[in-house]
């Protein structure tokens, strides 16, 4: 069947482009084309060095897995306070936030442990400074290093046409059209593939051992394999994947990734959520309730 292209067909580019009045869709409050703050508000913080602001998102995720593994490894520095950011609220757009990242996107860090506090913005950034800042998760044999950040950078630069491009037009935008679904697939189906035939060759998405790369690119591909992100896995055909759907469930058994996903969770029951984080007992307490509902 084909989708409704007229919104595509009759749209007459302007000799300059000015944004509309009201902008429609889901993200339609959020997105404006200036940056800075949009308001004046201090974050908060917590007792430990590693402040986190984040919301439980696949780029948010990826960075609570990270460091709930630094700590199931034993990194007890790694103890950090999560607080949550709900960009739909625009809490994204506060002064205290475009401080530490002008950018205006989760996840953002400060560190507090050096002698002047380092921020810490852009999920891949975030997971190459603590894992070395750590020394995990990270080989220090210069090839077995540059394949991992090889990785890394791949899911980095094609996330976004899972998220903004995929997910948002197959998802979130105000009407189905078939040009930009049919584009966003195609692509989303392709980084399946390169994904599938990597895991082919190694156990791990960097190689041999578990990484970073792992921790970057498992929620994002988690989530397509296992429909909880854009309800797509059927449209994508993911489980011809093979090696991912492996990968997947592999990685998904850690007991790290599962405490890392809970953090700055504000989907399902109010049982499952976990809106800030400022020691491992407040997990412990999300998984002990969810053993109770079930």
């Amino acid at each position: 069947m084909r989708g409704d292209m007229t919104q595509n067909t009759e749209y007459q580019l302007p000799e300059v482009w000015t944004a509309p009045e009201d902008a429609s869709g889901r993200f339609g409050g959020i997105n404006r084309p200036e940056a800075g703050p949009r308001y004046e508000a201090e974050l908060p913080r917590g007792k430990h060095p590693l402040q986190l602001y984040s919301l439980a998102t696949p780029n948010g995720q990826k960075v609570t897995i990270m460091l709930e593994e630094l700590l199931a490894a034993g990194v007890s520095q790694a103890e950090y306070d999560a607080h949550l950011i709900r960009i739909m609220e625009q809490e994204q757009f506060s002064s205290g936030f475009v401080a530490i990242n002008p950018n205006s996107k989760i996840p953002a860090l400060v560190d507090y442990s050096e002698p002047k506090p380092i921020r810490v913005f852009e999920s891949g950034n975030i997971l190459l400074y603590l894992a070395e800042k750590f020394g995990h998760f990270l080989p220090t044999e210069r090839a077995a290093r540059t394949e991992v950040l090889n990785w890394l950078f791949w899911l980095q630069g094609s996330a976004p046409f899972i998220g903004g491009g995929f997910g948002h037009f197959y998802a979130y935008a105000p009407t189905k059209q078939e040009y930009p679904i049919n584009r966003y697939t195609m692509e989303t189906k392709r980084l399946l593939d390169v994904l599938n035939r990597r895991l082919a060759e190694e156990r791990f998405v960097g190689g041999p051992e578990y990484s970073i790369a792992d921790m970057a690119s498992w929620p994002w591909f988690a989530g397509l394999m296992n429909n909880t992100v854009y309800g797509a896995a059927k449209f994508l055909d993911a489980e011809r994947y093979t090696n991912v759907r492996r990968w997947v469930d592999e990685i998904g058994a850690r007991a790290a990734v599962q405490r890392g996903i809970i953090v700055n969770s504000v989907r399902g029951e109010p049982h499952e959520q976990l809106h800030t984080r400022h020691s491992a007992a407040d997990i412990d307490a999300v998984l002990e309730r969810r053993k109770i509902v079930q």
